[in-house]
């Protein structure tokens, strides 16, 4: 999830009850909140060694345990050294801090289970993803629901109103301009319920809520959010059943398989899926709509799989560095050569086909390798064994 609806959530946790467990606690919670995405600072090697470590150890179980015990300890001690310097007696409670911090941080990787992006609990024992796919990466209700308790609690003073102001405005701009660009069907549904729920916060705040509900109000944002999240799971639930009865009747028009399907969430929109299917060879991509009685197939592609990818071409691209930290991350992973016929200069194109397809460049999530022209009668893997590539 985007690091605004993490933050909205450690704020929500501590004005549910946490921050009565020490002084301090509060901060705790936010940084505590976003601490796993630490990894950032692989950045400094580049953008594919950030692919490589992005939701790495920071997001495992083992991970969130260490940095949930090491952000108290590291408030605890602070607070000790301010202390002293201040002559007065230290504030912060050690165990108090733990238990905040230990449960705000589980709940980072939890987060970001949900969306297609995935993380690996298990390292460093093991390397496999674990996806959700029912929530997408940044939610606009989630904003609502989580933003708009925080803002009853916490506007207190000129400048926090003021802080608020800025970031309604600045989401606003998004939800009007962003849903349009990016293609959302009826986008006038989301700004239609941003604008009504903005008045009633509004009407909220001129009524005193927090003064007569107070940490209810963030108890009661967070069991919506639990609703809301079990809702979004039920729909994912029929969506892949919708998908796998769509895909069984793709395939079989090529004598395919199905060997792995997904219906992953898309930007504020519950009834629509993106969906992606592996045969042995192949990965096809479409939109489902379970809002639609007839058959949802929209924008249907079809691209040779790059792990299996009986191609010498494609062999030799996967020999590259990126290209072997670009395979260990997607989970769709498709190929396209261009210039085989070696009268321009070859290029494998890969993919991850859960957001994007060959040549369509977006970052991390594409890579294109130039490859020596394919040497004719080079020795190709048989088509019914895998490539050593194969995805783990």
């Amino acid at each position: 999830m985007d690091n605004l609806t993490h933050s909205l959530v450690g704020l929500v946790a501590s004005k549910a009850g946490l921050e009565k467990l020490s002084p301090g606690a509060t901060i705790l919670c936010v940084l505590a909140a976003n601490v796993p995405d630490s990894d950032i600072v692989t950045l400094i090697g580049g953008r594919w060694n950030y692919l490589h470590h992005h939701r790495g150890i920071t997001h495992s179980i083992i991970g969130a345990i260490v940095l949930g015990l090491t952000l108290p300890v590291i408030f605890y001690f602070a607070d000790r050294l301010i202390a002293r310097i201040r002559a007065r007696q230290p504030a912060v409670r050690l165990k108090g801090l733990v238990i905040a911090s230990l449960l705000v941080t589980a709940t980072h990787p939890f987060m970001d289970w949900t969306n297609n992006y995935g993380i690996r609990p298990f390292l460093p024992s093991s390397s496999q993803w674990f996806y959700g796919d029912f929530i997408f990466v940044v939610d606009p209700f989630l904003w609502m629901i989580l933003g708009g308790a925080c803002f009853l609690l916490t506007s207190k003073s000129k400048l926090q109103l003021g802080i608020w102001l800025s970031l309604a405005l600045l989401l606003t701009y998004l939800v009007i301009t962003v849903p349009g660009q990016r293609g959302l069907d009826q986008p006038t549904v989301l700004r239609t319920i941003w604008i009504i729920v903005l008045i009633g916060l509004v009407v909220s705040f001129k009524l005193g809520a927090a003064r007569r509900w107070g940490s209810r109000i963030a108890l009661g944002a967070l069991v919506v959010v639990a609703a809301y999240w079990a809702s979004l799971a039920s729909l994912h639930w029929f969506a892949i059943n919708e998908a796998t009865i769509e895909a069984r009747a793709i395939v079989s028009q090529y004598g395919e398989s199905i060997t792995d399907i997904a219906a992953m969430a898309t930007l504020a929109n519950p009834f629509q899926w993106s969906c992606v299917v592996e045969t042995e060879s192949t990965a096809y991509r479409f939109e489902l709509s379970l809002a639609r009685k007839h058959s949802a197939l929209s924008q249907l592609v079809r691209h040779e799989r790059a792990d299996t990818a009986d191609s010498p071409a494609v062999e030799q691209a996967l020999q590259d560095e990126n290209a072997r930290i670009f395979l260990d991350f997607a989970r769709f992973p498709v190929a396209r050569v261009v210039g085989a016929d070696c009268m321009t200069q070859t290029l494998v194109q890969l993919a991850d086909l859960r957001y994007t397809q060959p040549g369509s460049g977006r970052g991390s999530f594409s890579l294109d390798v130039p490859v020596d022209c394919p040497t004719q009668g080079t020795a190709h893997s048989s088509p019914s064994q895998p490539s050593r590539f194969q995805r783990r």
